[in-house]
């Protein structure tokens, strides 16, 4: 079992940053593929960016590459997502979510309880 817990969501106006933290407990998250989701209300939660377990290297959507980065901190079992460039579309609840597999689908594997994103315009 693995427990979740993000931080760091909150207000921002256009163009600002923020930094999500996601914090495991249980497992070490370097043996877990990790990363986020966002939703919006009435809309299917949609893939940000993880990293691949072991070292495999990141993935983001189309829709925040260039502007978001995930990292990891193995020694503190915490991943980042430095958020840049923020947009008004970019506003939504963030869940962390980890799995053994090399891919993060929604659904499957463990979630945190999601943090805020607001953007304002």
């Amino acid at each position: 079992q693995v427990q979740l817990a993000e931080s760091g969501g909150g207000l921002v106006q256009a163009g600002g940053s923020l930094r999500l933290s996601c914090v495991a407990s249980g497992q070490t998250f370097s043996t877990y593929t990790v990363g986020w989701f966002r939703q919006t209300p009435g809309k299917e939660r949609e893939f940000v960016a993880s990293i691949r377990r072991m070292g495999g290297g990141t993935d983001y959507a189309d829709s925040v590459r260039g502007r978001f980065t995930i990292s990891m901190n193995n020694a503190k079992n915490t991943v980042y997502l430095q958020m840049n460039s923020l947009q008004p579309d970019d506003t939504a609840v963030y869940y962390c979510n980890a799995d053994e597999a090399l891919t993060l689908l929604e659904g499957y594997g463990f979630w945190g309880q999601g943090t805020q994103v607001t953007v304002s315009s």
